[in-house]
This record gives C-alpha cells, sequence and structure tokens, in this order.
C-alpha cells in the first residue's frame, strides 16, 4: 500500500487529544505518515521568530524532538503528556512516521495551508461542541475547514462521558 499522509489537527484540549486517539484507532495505519498539526494564535513570541516561521510554520519536528518541552518552548508552546503517550504507544503497534508543524495566525486558514504544505490525504480534528449561536458569533474552525479543504476532513466529537 501507498504511503498516505494523515494530519490531525491538535491544540492539546481533550476533544483535539480525542481527535488523535480516533485517528491512531480508525485511520492511521503501518506505513503512513502523521502530522501533528498545530497553530499557534499567540503573537508574543519573538519578533525574529514570527518572521522567520509566520507563513510557511515550523521545520517539521520528528516526534522525539516534538515530546521535549524545551523544543516546543521554542515554538511558543508547551508539552501535552496525553498526546505524547498517545503517539508513543502508537509507535509500539505501528510502523508509522510522526512529525509535528507549528504554524501561526488563524487556526482557519492555516489548517487549510497544512494540508497543501504537507500533502495530507487526510485531516481529522475535534469539534468544541459550539452551540449554535456560538459558532454564529465566534464561527467555527472545523466548519471552514470542511467546506474549503483540498482533502477529506473528519470531525470528531469527544464522547459525552469523556467531557468534563
Amino acid at each position: 500500500m501507498a504511503e498516505r499522509h494523515i494530519g490531525v489537527a491538535l491544540d492539546f484540549s481533550p476533544s483535539s487529544n480525542y481527535a488523535l486517539k480516533w485517528a491512531l484507532d480508525n485511520l492511521v495505519r503501518d506505513g503512513d505518515t502523521l502530522f501533528l498539526i498545530l497553530v499557534n494564535k499567540n503573537t508574543d513570541l519573538e519578533e525574529s521568530k514570527i518572521h522567520l516561521w509566520g507563513v510557511s510554520g515550523s521545520p517539521l519536528i520528528p516526534f522525539v524532538e516534538f515530546t521535549d518541552s524545551h523544543v516546543l518552548k521554542n515554538y511558543g508552546l508547551d508539552s501535552n503528556e496525553e498526546v505524547n503517550t498517545l503517539v508513543a504507544e502508537a509507535l509500539k503497534e505501528k510502523k508509522i512516521k510522526v512529525l509535528g508543524k507549528v504554524y501561526y495566525g488563524d487556526a482557519r486558514e492555516k489548517l487549510c495551508d497544512a494540508i497543501l504544505d504537507l500533502s495530507m490525504d487526510a485531516l481529522v480534528m475535534g469539534s468544541r461542541g459550539l452551540g449554535g449561536l456560538k459558532r454564529v458569533f465566534l464561527g467555527s474552525v472545523s466548519n471552514y475547514v470542511v467546506n474549503n479543504a483540498p482533502c477529506p476532513i473528519t470531525v470528531v466529537k469527544l464522547p459525552e462521558s469523556s467531557s468534563s
């Protein structure tokens, strides 16, 4: 089978972490490359870093470095133990490559950019579960990506029993 490029949009929320688990359990198979895509909306980074990575995102980050909190701090992010554990377990069970990439700016646009940039075959993302009124005023990242992305998008909703 040909290698597929599968992306998971992460913000380290329970819904995005669940989307990662869902992707690992249901979509990712041996030979695939899994991209962990993060969009940092924080503009408090050094201006030189924003200038360097603002358009095309960070360089690809091998998973072993992605688990290092010092490395992620360079990109303005904190490490997430749940994500690290989920991926480490998957790496023991499946023959996959895992790479992270950080983009800066509006999540809706940057996730669509990532799909093109990384030639993704599919993207999995969590749903924050906004009600209709909030979605009208705040907009929905998943709705935007579903309607504008050039590849299949799977939006995974956090089960009721998992939310708190």
